[in-house]
């Protein structure tokens, strides 16, 4: 892998901060020599987005992130005609211009996006790796930098939402999730510059939540919730408060389950 990594363009901008948790950097980077597209899967905020950013910069590439969402279709990503000054032109989308240059084209949360996406996607992620644009009569080939990665959270998943094996068996996958508590503790620490002791007890709490996944809540406290929470009491503010706006209101609007977190909370956090 090092050997590899020799031949690899260093970014002039510092790389963004990102704590492995397994092989992942070491799959990214295989995926990205051999044009491999790559899914990540994991819930929210479990730090699927830092770790493109990070893996980016590493290998010094371009990178485009589009966030998916119920109205993105296929022209959104592709491009589509626009009137200029009385002229009508093309104007490329995210992934037709990262595929023309290079680059990564990150899809977060594609399960969102409407389902022509998936046909624009799968001409680029098998062996021929080519764009065909229909309105302009083109059709591209990825270059050797060209790289597709896409997220979702297969807790949010149902039958309307499901990414289908057609799909995603075109993908080179890594399972995310929250980080073990000494390692996670050490991330919250150091993006938040709270002490590691004060950050302790703040993930204690969140794995105690997480834990009411499924039940009384749907999705568990993220790591990127526990960094604002610690920030919030770097700043001055009370653990109380800050738990409360950083880790239980983002979590639930129903009275009865506020109450019942904040008790938790309470009996956990002095």
């Amino acid at each position: 892998m090092n050997v590899l990594l020799k031949d690899t363009p260093r970014p002039v901008p510092d790389i963004p901060a990102y704590s492995p948790s397994g092989n992942e950097c070491a799959l990214f980077e295989t995926a990205w020599t051999r044009q491999l597209p790559l899914l990540l899967k994991g819930p929210t905020g479990c730090g699927k987005t830092r770790f493109v950013s990070h893996m980016a910069a590493r290998l010094g590439l371009p990178l485009s992130t589009v966030s998916c969402h119920d109205d993105l279709s296929a022209a959104d990503l592709t491009g589509r005609y626009l009137l200029k000054g009385g002229d009508t032109v093309w104007v490329d989308g995210p992934l037709t211009r990262t595929v023309r240059q290079g680059g990564v084209c990150y899809l977060d949360e594609i399960v969102e996006a409407r389902k022509d996406v998936a046909v624009v996607l799968h001409p680029l992620t098998d062996d021929r790796r080519i764009l065909p644009l229909e309105r302009t009569g083109e059709v591209l080939e990825a270059p050797s930098g060209f790289m597709l990665v896409v997220s979702y959270n297969p807790g949010y998943q149902n039958l309307l939402k499901a990414l289908k094996p057609s799909t995603r068996q075109r993908f080179v996958a890594i399972e995310f999730d929250f980080l073990p508590k000494p390692q996670e503790i050490a991330v919250v620490a150091t993006e938040s510059g709270l002490d590691e002791a004060q950050v302790a007890p703040l993930v204690a709490l969140a794995h105690r939540l997480r834990a009411l996944k499924g039940h009384d809540l749907e999705e568990g406290v993220s790591t990127r919730l526990l960094v604002y929470c610690a920030c919030l009491i770097d700043s001055g503010m009370t653990m109380r408060e800050a738990v409360r706006a950083a880790m239980i209101e983002p979590l639930t609007d129903e009275p009865d389950v506020r109450a019942a977190l904040l008790e938790i909370a309470d009996a956990m956090i002095r």
